[in-house]
């Protein structure tokens, strides 16, 4: 098919004639009613998410603001219970070498007591056994003086003889 170019088939994008003007009106009332009743509405629920978003960045950055200061503040706290916790632990430490120091003190001064006391009681002892010794070698002398000269000693005389006896050989023999 052919199209046919001709006078009745090809009409004006436009007319201007009474449906131009009936649009026209239509449109002008539409435009009252959309005015009236929902440009402003939409125009405020604009306004108000537009307010409500910057609202929102506003209160996230004040958000991020405290939330940097609280991280500062618990930085800090954090250095500063690590740095108490170095001191106590520093402290403890000479506590500690300052009571074993003091404990070592003590037990060395407690040793050299019992050292002292051990040699007092060696001494002791060694006494006892040089006068019992000297006692029983005095005997002994008497005993044979006894039966050399076979006469029968009373005890004063016995101790008279010893300590005679002994008095010339010396003390320092027996301590020896």
């Amino acid at each position: 098919m052919t199209p046919i170019v001709g006078a009745e088939l090809v009409a004006p994008l436009i007319g201007f004639d009474a449906t131009f003007i009936f649009v026209l009106i239509t449109f002008l009332i539409l435009y009252l009613i959309f005015k009236k009743f929902f440009f402003e509405k939409v125009h405020n629920f604009m306004a108000a998410r537009e307010q409500k978003v910057i609202d929102s960045y506003d209160n996230a950055a004040e958000v991020t603001r405290q939330a940097d200061e609280l991280l500062a503040q618990y930085t800090e706290k954090l250095e500063k219970a690590e740095f108490e916790r170095r001191e106590i632990l520093k402290e403890a430490k000479a506590r500690a070498e300052q009571r074993a120091q003091g404990i070592l003190a003590e037990a060395n001064e407690r040793a050299a007591e019992i050292a002292k006391a051990a040699a007092a009681e060696i001494e002791r002892d060694r006494q006892i056994a040089v006068e019992t010794m000297r006692d029983q070698v005095a005997m002994l002398a008497v005993l044979a003086a006894e039966k050399i000269i076979e006469k029968q000693l009373d005890e004063k005389d016995q101790m008279a003889l010893v300590d005679e006896i002994l008095g010339g050989s010396g003390q320092d023999a027996w301590t020896h």
